[in-house]
């Protein structure tokens, strides 16, 4: 599946000049990585977002969010924030920041 590029350029913007930022192909789309692990990632016009386990169900209650499913069985700790949920620029960046805070607490790859 396709990523949505201007979703890519936006989250590009937020994420400029931070250290440890590495972009690489994922699951049929694209990922931002913080020190080797992912933060967040596009599939198609949504948004992956990597919040933790403990942040997991209080995410899902978020408007525009469901679990994370490749496989049939949900990723906990991770989640989809579809792409009507990211239409407002704040929306997007709240969810990128959340993603990186997180992904600061994990020993780096």
């Amino acid at each position: 599946m396709a990523f949505d590029t201007s979703l890519a350029d936006r989250v590009r913007t937020l994420l400029a000049g931070r250290a440890d930022l590495s972009e690489k192909r994922m699951f049929g789309g694209l990922a931002f990585l913080r020190a080797g692990n992912m933060t967040v990632g596009l599939l198609g016009a949504d948004l992956i977002v990597r919040v933790g386990s403990a942040d997991y169900e209080p995410a899902l209650a978020d408007p525009g969010v469901r679990p994370f499913d490749l496989t049939g069985r949900p990723m906990r700790g991770w989640v989809v924030v579809g792409a009507g949920a990211l239409e407002a620029d704040d929306a997007l960046r709240e969810w990128v920041e959340r993603a990186w805070a997180f992904a600061g607490t994990l020993p780096g790859k």
